[in-house]
């Protein structure tokens, strides 16, 4: 069981309320689709893979706006919201860990913009990044925002993840909107698949 499944976080449409709420009161919450469709023209490409998609509220926004988008999550309360949303997206049921039998695609760029690494099962993060960067076509980018609380995944050791994982780090923010990274208790990093 990893992380985000023992949590007492809503799901579902639960978890989308914030959304809306945020949304309604005129707040953007599409920050992680403008960096990603920003990070395409700049790299080409326009398939993205929206790994732990949760409600697919990223995945939705990048479809809209001409992405061929696919969601994983292993959620199935998160992916039966994301269905009802957009029945069209493919959506997959599946842990990061084990990828490998659910996709046999490869994308220009890798999304795990929810927290995603800080909810996976403790000792595994090498194993899904590895499983990720496989994913990855050459040149392709996996892009993570994640909190950095104390006892939880630092950045030093993402990075030491994501070199083992064969990626070389490209770029580090405190948010989505590109805000120079110099500290703090979040950060966003893209990572590349040597061409």
């Amino acid at each position: 069981m990893n992380r985000w499944q023992s949590s007492d976080v809503p799901r579902g449409d639960d978890y989308d309320e914030r959304w809306r709420r945020l949304a309604a009161s005129g707040a953007s919450v599409h920050g992680e689709a403008d960096l990603i469709e920003s990070l395409l023209r700049t790299g080409g490409g326009t398939r993205v893979l929206d790994a732990g998609c949760g409600t697919g509220r990223v995945a939705i926004e990048l479809a809209a706006r001409g992405c061929s988008v696919v969601g994983l999550d292993a959620d199935p309360s998160m992916l039966a919201t994301a269905r009802s949303k957009a029945p069209e997206l493919r959506w997959v049921e599946a842990d990061l860990v084990d990828t490998g039998s659910n996709l046999d695609e490869v994308f220009d760029l890798i999304a795990l913009p929810g927290n995603v690494m800080i909810f996976l099962q403790k000792g595994t993060e090498q194993a899904v990044v590895d499983q990720l960067a496989a994913r990855l076509r050459p040149g392709g980018l996996l892009v993570a925002g994640f909190q950095l609380r104390p006892g939880r995944l630092t950045l030093e050791r993402y990075d030491d993840i994501a070199a083992a994982a064969g990626l070389e780090k490209m770029h580090r923010w405190a948010t989505w909107d590109r805000e120079a990274y110099t500290g703090g208790d979040y950060a966003v990093s893209v990572h590349r698949r040597p061409a």
